[in-house]
């Protein structure tokens, strides 16, 4: 009987089903401050490992389950703010999550004058735009294109794939895996077509719930707490910003990888390899490069020493990579 309980906790079908309903759970249920840095942890833990997994992806076929692991990722973060939305609201000054206090207090600049938060929000929302604008929807549009190109093209590829087998320039087994790749990587691209709409509908919540949260905290704190307009707005523009970073900078990593992976070309190298190889080949460029930044340098109100470090660099890569 322990030995079955014990199977079935180990199970990662039983560990993935626990989870959905924990998600779930933090929606409803008010949390310790302790309990919410664990959460928001595992949100910008999982965002880095998605984006490294994705830099070493050969190709789609690689990392078929990137669409869902969005999906979850996505509902994990919703999950995680409305937490933390709650306990904002609900307990202003005293809020105890240490690392929303320490995300705010660090983007303003651990000062109270106005202006320290007036910049935090300012780069926020910064963030914010160039995740929806340039990331997000780059990322939907390649999806899009990609997904249809790959749908359009699997019947010749498949052909191809038939041609060289009769030919006999590949194997049975290699013909049966190509086969397999072209399904996969059909699949994923109409996936990632539907996908990628999670991460402008997470962008576009976060925003909204950035500023329920400071219209509410003003709210709360003037009427509840009878607080002055200005500590009530500093303090809870402070908390705000720190909650809007922890949830945003794990979406920016999951939307970078997004962008990767939908703008990967199927490759016998992972991205970091491929980059070395194809822009760093050829040590003329290298050369050219190096003593333009050189140049540059002795021109009048030019950063001399750095100029000089990073063309001297490029000048001694280009002869290193020649010899």
């Amino acid at each position: 009987m322990l030995e079955q309980i014990r199977a079935n906790l180990t199970n990662s079908t039983t560990i993935l089903g626990v989870g959905v309903v924990a998600i779930f759970a933090t929606i409803v249920i008010p949390l310790p401050g302790f309990a919410i840095d664990f959460l928001i942890m595992i949100s910008l833990l999982s965002g880095l490992l998605i984006l490294l997994t994705a830099l070493a992806s050969k190709g789609p076929a690689d990392f078929t389950v990137f669409p869902t692991i969005l999906l979850a990722t996505t509902i994990y973060r919703l999950a995680v703010n409305i937490s933390t939305t709650r306990m904002i609201l609900s307990k202003g000054e005293a809020s105890n999550s240490a690392l929303v206090n320490a995300f705010g207090s660090f983007v303003v600049g651990g000062g109270n004058a106005m202006g320290s938060y007036v910049i935090g929000a300012v780069i926020f929302i910064i963030l914010i735009l160039v995740q929806i604008m340039v990331i997000t929807k780059g990322a939907t549009r390649v999806s899009e294109v990609a997904a249809r190109f790959a749908l359009d093209g699997m019947t010749q590829k498949q052909m191809s794939i038939d041609t060289d087998l009769q030919n006999g320039h590949i194997t049975e087994q290699e013909a049966r895996k190509r086969r397999e790749d072209v399904q996969k990587e059909s699949q994923f691209y109409g996936a990632m077509d539907g996908a990628s709409k999670f991460i402008q509908g997470d962008v576009r919540v976060g925003l909204i719930i950035t500023g329920i949260n400071i219209i509410g905290g003003l709210i709360i704190g003037m009427s509840i707490h009878g607080e002055a307009f200005a500590d009530a707005l500093g303090r809870y523009t402070k908390f705000t910003i720190g909650d809007g970073l922890v949830n945003q900078i794990p979406a920016l990593m999951i939307s970078t990888a997004t962008g990767i992976i939908v703008t990967r070309s199927v490759g016998d190298k992972s991205l970091p390899e491929d980059i070395t190889g194809q822009l760093l080949r050829n040590p003329q460029i290298l050369y050219v490069v190096g003593t333009v930044m050189v140049l540059a340098g002795i021109l009048p109100g030019f950063p001399l020493l750095t100029l000089w470090s990073m063309g001297g660099f490029l000048l001694y890569l280009g002869y290193s990579m020649e010899r």
